[in-house]
């Protein structure tokens, strides 16, 4: 059967520039004997080797064991290479954490901050601004400063503060149309409610994302309908939600008191909400992360197409130490400790972000149980569409040709950017 992304091109359009073959993991499966056509930074053709002389390739290279994926799409990172966004003075600084996790596949990257005081918050996310016009980045993802300091998890519960509609206005203005998601807690006062950050997040243009909560289910409810309501009244009906790294820095799941998870689910199965998963073994035990993409994650029929919801984006929610050597380490204000590959505070010893690159994550939820299609597509599809990316996150015909080739273990051997290939040594 053909993938539903084998479209034959035209004969009388040139051939590619690229001709890639090996192991294809599409948006809707696996094409084990598959071929990537690769044309001025657009993927021209995908398909199985059988079909590709009738497409116009009949001159393919040898396959050499290579698994061919989408470019991988992280919506919540702080940094990586020694190089913290929270941290970072200059777009040089912050570029070299773009640059780590690039290296490492992922070619469209949100970078995170983390809760401040309001004048770093500006002057950081006017930073990120400058990676972001240049193409480095894809946006910016605030992690606060609406948190509740029950949940701070690894950051400062000083510096949080009740809504302020403002300052969301703000934030944005110094974004320059980057902002693409802020994390808040429904129970924190002026975060829900007519004109409150919820709507105001909106009205800026960005994605409104739960998390670092002890909110009941009921007010994660409440939040969730303001928030579906508000991108509805905007013209963005199809947007959705976001729940930041679900189960991390929320009150757990309990049958008496379901608090922020139970809500989180239940709009993730309606097609409300894509609920983030630091599927990495140090945030979440491999059950846990298997449960909750069987419950609400992509799901392929037996004909190739999506049966069911598609509501989980793989993250790696990583830090400085991403690609580092266990150390001494920072996180905006607060001091880290990494050892044995896993960030802790050094004061405290909550878990403090991750630490690897978002290849390792879908490695590691390959290793869970979750079949690599759907592992795969939480790390590309799902997320670019979170961010409104349609022009990539998949190996379909016409979109930007982010390639990851890796070897069958997901060791990653090249990376291809609109086309181009990245040198893995810089």
């Amino acid at each position: 059967m053909t993938d539903a992304a084998s479209t034959p091109r035209p004969d009388q359009q040139p051939l590619p520039a690229r001709v890639l073959v090996g192991r294809v993991v599409t948006p809707t499966g696996v094409l084990d004997d598959g071929v990537v056509a690769v044309e001025g930074g657009r993927v021209a053709w995908v398909g199985r080797r059988a079909e590709a002389a009738a497409a116009g390739y009949a001159d393919l290279p040898a396959d050499d064991g290579a698994t061919l994926l989408p470019g991988l799409v992280d919506v919540h990172d702080h940094g990586g290479g020694g190089s913290s966004f929270p941290d970072a003075t200059s777009a040089a600084d912050a570029l070299v954490g773009a640059r780590e996790h690039l290296r490492h596949g992922t070619t469209s990257l949100v970078a995170s901050l983390v809760t401040a005081p309001r004048d770093v918050l500006l002057e950081r996310t006017a930073t990120l601004a400058d990676l972001a016009d240049a193409g480095e980045i894809v946006g910016i993802h605030l992690e606060g400063p609406f948190l509740s300091e029950v949940r701070c998890g690894a950051q400062n519960p000083h510096d949080m503060l009740d809504g302020d509609p403002e300052l969301v206005r703000a934030i944005a203005a110094a974004a320059r149309g980057h902002l693409r998601t802020m994390t808040v807690a429904p129970e924190v006062p002026g975060v829900v409610g007519p004109g409150g950050v919820i709507e105001t997040l909106v009205e800026v243009g960005a994605v409104p994302s739960i998390g670092h909560t002890d909110a009941s289910t009921e007010q994660t409810e409440a939040a969730i309908a303001s928030g579906v309501a508000a991108l509805a009244a905007a013209g963005r009906p199809g947007a959705r939600l976001t729940a930041t790294h679900l189960f991390n820095g929320m009150r757990p799941l309990h049958h008496r008191e379901p608090g922020p998870v139970a809500a989180c689910l239940a709009a993730a199965a309606r097609g409300e909400m894509v609920v983030e998963l630091v599927a990495d073994g140090t945030h979440l035990a491999h059950g846990t992360i298997r449960s909750v993409v069987e419950l609400v994650g992509p799901h392929v029929g037996v004909d190739g197409a999506v049966a069911g919801p598609d509501g989980v984006a793989l993250v790696t929610d990583a830090m400085a130490a991403a690609g580092m050597a266990d150390g001494a380490y920072e996180l905006g204000p607060m001091r880290v400790t990494v050892a044995d590959g896993v960030a802790r505070l050094t004061d405290g010893g909550s878990i403090a972000g991750g630490t690897y690159h978002l290849i390792d994550v879908v490695r590691e939820t390959v290793g869970a149980g979750v079949p690599l299609v759907d592992a795969v597509r939480a790390a590309s599809w799902t997320p670019a569409g979170v961010l409104g990316l349609d022009d990539r996150g998949g190996l379909v015909a016409g979109r930007r040709a982010d390639v990851v080739v890796t070897d069958a273990d997901l060791t990653v051997r090249e990376v291809l950017r609109a086309g181009e290939s990245i040198d893995l040594s810089a």
